[in-house]
């Protein structure tokens, strides 16, 4: 088997954690860094040049690790690979509704996956009504794309509420809006999902005074047992996103648990280091016995 991780580095954490599992397992594998990548596209003949080389059909399965930044680049080379028979850990769809907020809540609503209540909108004239419809402050505002904890406020009045809803009409910035779950006592969960199964599970906690709870902002992890609907949650979110390998974050409330958030391309760092699992290595796993079964079956 021949494996491409798509990742800007190999000394990322989570990038050289699958590089070395996969070393161990004498894998043919490359870290390609898919925003040097160019992708030619004629006579139905399309390349993808990396360092001058043709890299297409190098890879049998690809390992996206795809930032936000250059999600929509990077989905693109992805779904190159994809049309070519590679199989990929993450879709190329699945990685352009991960990154979108209000494209993932939309999908989960449907499919009747818990969620806190949420509003969108791109109307400034009407900030008031828009809060009024989550039933007033304290509300969470959220950048549509953001990540890692970053663009997320929580306004405590209208005042507040309104000004930093202003302020990012003023930029042009896509936003939503959440009720505020007070109970949730800045404590989040993480499910990391491989191939429809659970493998790990972590609870966030936020630092004191501050309501995220993203180990990127200081928070701390430790071991968590989920329930058995947080688990059908977790589960079924990446399969209407067709993530094989996705972070679910969810929050605990009165009304039960909550999915906020699915994550196209997890980090490992903080969860192997809380829980002790050895999840790079499930990875690979999974994509060795994938790979047998796409073997067998052709």
């Amino acid at each position: 088997m021949r494996l491409a991780i798509l990742s800007v580095s190999e000394q990322i954490y989570s990038t050289s954690r699958i590089l070395e599992e996969a070393l161990k397992q004498a894998i043919d594998v490359r870290v390609i860094n898919h925003t040097k990548c160019s992708v030619i596209l004629s006579d139905g003949k399309p390349k993808v040049m990396y360092h001058g080389e043709d890299v297409l059909n190098f890879p049998d399965v690809i390992i996206p690790r795809i930032g936000n930044s250059v999600s929509r680049h990077g989905a693109a080379v992805v779904k190159e690979f994809e049309m070519n028979g590679t199989f990929s850990t993450a879709r190329s769809l699945g990685i352009l509704r991960a990154q979108n907020k209000v494209r993932t809540l939309q999908i989960m609503n449907r499919k009747n996956i818990p969620i806190p209540k949420t509003v969108f909108s791109v109307d400034p004239t009407n900030i008031e009504e828009q809060i009024a419809l989550l039933g007033g402050p304290p509300v969470i505002v959220k950048l549509q794309e953001g990540t890692q904890g970053l663009g997320v406020v929580l306004a405590e009045s209208m005042k507040s509420a309104k000004s930093v809803i202003d302020t990012f009409y003023s930029m042009k910035t896509s936003i939503l809006l959440q009720e505020f779950i007070e109970e949730s006592k800045g404590e989040d969960i993480r499910a990391f999902v491989v191939g429809g199964k659970i493998v790990a599970t972590m609870k966030r906690t936020g630092q004191s005074g501050d309501f995220r709870s993203n180990i990127h902002r200081g928070g701390n992890g430790s071991n968590v047992q989920l329930t058995n609907k947080e688990k059908k949650i977790a589960i079924k979110a990446t399969m209407h996103l067709n993530l094989p390998i996705a972070g679910v974050d969810m929050i605990r409330s009165n009304k039960g648990p909550l999915l906020i958030e699915v994550n196209a391309s997890p980090g490992l760092q903080g969860i192997e280091g809380a829980t002790g699992i050895n999840i790079a290595g499930e990875i690979i796993k999974f994509i060795q016995e994938n790979e047998e079964k796409r073997i067998r079956k052709r």
